[in-house]
């Protein structure tokens, strides 16, 4: 059945690719970073949670928001399910 569901898995558009691409580099542009810091900062940031977490690391999404007084890194994550702890 798995080659039913590739036959009609529905891909994101080429639209909106475009656009998430483009909002990456605007954020890049309005932050001050030199760039390529904002991926590695979501790149670190996927590590650290999935030594505790299952996330979806594709949809993961690092965004910075300014305000007058502030500028704050927000970072959605989308988690699977939680694994066990271990205990020490």
């Amino acid at each position: 059945m798995a080659w039913l569901k590739s036959i009609f898995a529905t891909k994101p558009a080429s639209g909106s690719v475009a656009k998430n691409r483009l909002q990456m580099v605007l954020r890049h542009d309005r932050g001050d970073l030199p760039p390529g810091l904002l991926e590695e900062i979501r790149d670190e940031i996927i590590e650290v949670i999935t030594k505790r977490l299952s996330l979806d690391k594709d949809n993961v999404v690092i965004n910075l928001h300014h305000t007058a007084r502030e500028t704050r890194l927000v970072a959605e994550v989308p988690l699977l399910h939680t694994k066990p702890r271990r205990r020490r």
